[in-house]
């Protein structure tokens, strides 16, 4: 997941870090921890590395000390707003092959585009671009899942009046789930980019909410481990 799944997808990100969200039953954990002790990997932040913590939505922090891995940082989650449960996400989860490394499970493209819709500046246009890729991509091969998706999560406003053009009563049935979709029949596009700035706003407002209670734990437990 994050940045290096963009990457992975195609729309390129710089990251130094490698976010990974992972099943927290005992035994998993158990591999983890192992995985971070080869790795020399120091846990650099409150929270610890705890099914308990990582349920309740923290992530957990760490950087590895290794000749070949010295300062990655790698970040675990198991839940993540707006997000379904972890075994849904892994059901669902993409292949992805990479030469001399092998098969690696990265979040599903919708997935992901959930997990990036946080309150960050920089994780919009990655979402855009992420959406604009799939387009590209497979506009010749699609499925009717995937033009729902289009339509549901495309932040271009000239991809939607033409997705509008190709898909009208598609798209005038899936405007009850997403209003911005009748200015792209009309092919308003000031209209568009009007409401899709709204909507980024309004879901930047839901992250906040979200990780304040979360933020505060953190400064909790960071106190008191200053304190001790």
């Amino acid at each position: 997941m994050g940045g290096q799944a963009c990457i992975l997808y195609g729309a390129a990100e710089f990251s130094r870090d490698l976010d990974l969200t992972i099943g927290i039953d005992d035994q998993n954990l158990k591999i983890i921890r192992e995985i971070l002790d080869q790795l020399q990997a120091e846990n650099i932040f409150v929270p610890p590395l705890i099914a308990d913590i990582l349920k309740q939505g923290h992530a957990c922090h760490f950087r590895c000390h290794t000749p070949e891995t010295e300062g990655l940082r790698i970040d675990l989650m198991n839940c993540m707003r707006g997000c379904d449960d972890f075994e849904a996400l892994w059901n669902r989860r993409a292949i992805i092959h990479l030469p001399e490394i092998g098969d690696l499970g990265v979040l599903s493209l919708p997935d992901l585009v959930k997990a990036k819709k946080t309150q960050r500046e920089k994780d919009w246009p990655i979402i855009r671009r992420l959406i604009e890729v799939d387009i590209l991509q497979f506009q010749n091969q699609t499925t009717e899942n995937q033009i729902h998706f289009w339509f549901l999560e495309c932040r271009t406003p000239l991809e939607l009046i033409r997705l509008a053009e190709e898909r009208p009563d598609l798209c005038r049935s899936l405007s009850s789930q997403r209003d911005l979709l009748s200015c792209a029949l009309i092919k308003d596009e000031k209209a568009l980019e009007k409401k899709l700035f709204e909507e980024e706003l309004a879901e930047k407002a839901i992250d906040r909410a979200y990780w304040m209670p979360l933020r505060m734990e953190l400064e909790k437990w960071r106190h008191e481990k200053t304190s001790k």
